[in-house]
């Protein structure tokens, strides 16, 4: 009897270390994190512009905006990955213009597209015993600027970053989900105009800094 109970004994304590064996291998160390939003475009509108080009611009200085990040955790709180983002924004107006010399007003609509590829870090609170988390996530990469005027269409690519802070609430161990404030950052010195490329220089280069604010969720698994 006693070597029964031994023996059974030794089978529960092989049987609860492999279980929590397998549920330390269980935890999760990929994330996923979508979110969605609205974005301020912050880069200094040019100066010399009429009034009626001021509010044509300034349709265009805010936005939908949404992102993608993937991260793999390699230790608690602190994970690599990548990200993807995407604003845009679109202005309906009238541009004066002129014909045979006399000032006329022309009914113009513009599209703007700002989209960014990069890699980077995230830091988060993991490593606390709350469901109250917190996190901080820097991307460096490429930041793409496509403009769309009726048939003239605007491109130029050049280095950027992004940097966001966030807080969400962890409804279960691979869900959470809240809000997040975000910066992006980038500048271009050139842009290529139905194909031909022209230096901007200083005084004309093309701001593409934006603050968002969004709906961020999180699945890890």
């Amino acid at each position: 009897m006693i070597k029964k109970l031994v023996t059974l004994g030794l089978f529960s304590i092989s049987v609860f270390s492999f279980a929590q064996e397998t549920e330390t291998k269980a935890e999760p160390k990929f994330s996923i994190m979508p979110s969605v939003g609205y974005s301020w475009r912050i880069a200094k509108t040019a100066s010399g512009l009429s009034r009626e080009e001021k509010e044509y611009v300034k349709g265009l200085k805010n936005g939908v905006s949404f992102d993608i990040s993937g991260f793999y955790e390699v230790k608690k709180g602190v994970s690599f990955g990548l990200k993807y983002s995407n604003y845009s924004a679109s202005s309906d107006g009238f541009i004066m213009g002129y014909v045979n010399g006399m000032p006329v007003s022309v009914p113009v609509t513009t599209k703007d597209n700002i989209s960014f590829y990069g890699a980077g870090v995230l830091v988060t609170n993991d490593n606390k015993p709350t469901r109250h988390k917190l996190f901080m996530e820097g991307t460096f990469g490429v930041m793409t600027y496509t403009t769309k005027t009726a048939s003239v269409k605007g491109t130029g690519t050049t280095f950027g970053a992004e940097l966001d802070f966030g807080y969400q609430y962890q409804v279960s161990k691979n869900f959470l989900i809240g809000p997040k404030v975000g910066l992006a950052a980038g500048v271009l010195k050139k842009m290529k105009i139905d194909g031909v490329t022209y230096d901007l220089g200083n005084d004309n280069s093309e701001g593409l800094q934006r603050v968002s604010l969004s709906a961020a969720a999180t699945f890890r698994f």
